[in-house]
């Protein structure tokens, strides 16, 4: 599982910042959650195939999450797109995005799918045989989710000595990986477990983007392997989070702490600060396993 920061910054654009955008590489999916103002120049600049993206994910209707979108969209029609693009998106969004390709006369030549949201509650919203996507519900200033990754248990893999010291004929090796038992050729039933190997554990991404502090979405992510919680601000600016919706990286932390997470990464700061080394310190004292997301910077789990 990698994940790739596009920007992570709120607010507006600045010449050394951009607002949020980031690449999930999960079970040979690439996914692209949100879609701030310049995303499509820092895929370039990263070298991540256009191609590869079809699925999006948007958290929100603020600009900072969703402008760079119908240049996205109106790059991969000049570059002849043929493949379907699948939009997760609160209701709205289709609205604008049409009206957008409507004036510019500029339909796209690919299959462009929106998937509109406005449930208030978890949903699944994304499935095959290989990853499953989950809302997270959060409190921010408009309807907004986060989104929950999960990659689905590999196939078992086979102990090939304890196979053919178990005498099992090879038109049931398929039966095996799925988990099942069988009979071997002298009649007895094999106990899968004693020929076959567990799977590599199975990871998780939790992506939150901007919300107050909220224990209700506790449950949905819980014992996730990371979890990206947005930390606006820093604990002297506490009081701003009410008015604003957004956390502080102590907020953030405290929920990686409740939730049993393995790893924090820390995002979508304000502009007003200088640095980022602050907002680790302060989450460290709640939760230690902490990460601070830059603009550029990948991350291997």
């Amino acid at each position: 599982m990698k994940l790739t920061i596009l920007g992570c910054h709120s607010a507006t654009p600045r010449t050394n910042t951009n607002p949020t955008s980031q690449v999930l590489e999960i079970k040979n999916h690439m996914f692209l959650i949100d879609c701030g103002e310049g995303t499509q120049v820092e895929l370039r600049r990263h070298k991540i195939k256009f191609s590869r993206i079809k699925h999006i994910f948007v958290s929100h209707l603020h600009g900072d999450h969703y402008f760079g979108l119908v240049g996205l969209i109106s790059t991969f029609r000049l570059l002849t797109r043929e493949t379907e693009l699948h939009i997760y998106a609160p209701k709205g969004l289709k609205e604008v995005i049409t009206l957008q390709m409507k004036l510019s006369d500029s339909w796209t030549n690919y299959p462009l799918i929106f998937h509109e949201l406005d449930s208030k509650k978890s949903e699944l919203i994304f499935e095959d045989d290989k990853v499953e996507v989950h809302t997270v519900p959060l409190d921010h200033r408009v309807y907004t989710n986060g989104f929950l990754f999960k990659e689905k248990p590999d196939e078992r893999k086979l102990d090939m000595k304890a196979v053919l010291k178990a005498n099992i004929n090879m038109a049931y090796f398929r039966k095996l990986k799925q988990g099942a038992d069988v009979v071997n050729d002298d009649g007895e039933l094999i106990k899968n477990e004693t020929v076959t190997l567990d799977p590599r554990p199975t990871k998780s991404y939790a992506y939150c983007s901007d919300t107050k502090y909220s224990e209700e979405i506790i449950p949905i992510i819980k014992k996730a392997d990371v979890l990206y919680h947005e930390s606006t601000f820093l604990n002297k600016n506490e009081d701003l989070c009410e008015v604003t919706k957004h956390s502080t990286a102590k907020q953030a932390a405290t929920i990686a702490k409740k939730a049993s997470v393995k790893t924090l990464v820390l995002g979508h700061y304000s502009t007003r600060y200088n640095g980022y080394g602050l907002f680790k310190k302060e989450a460290q004292e709640v939760f230690e396993n902490v990460l601070l997301a830059k603009d550029g910077v990948s991350f291997e789990f």
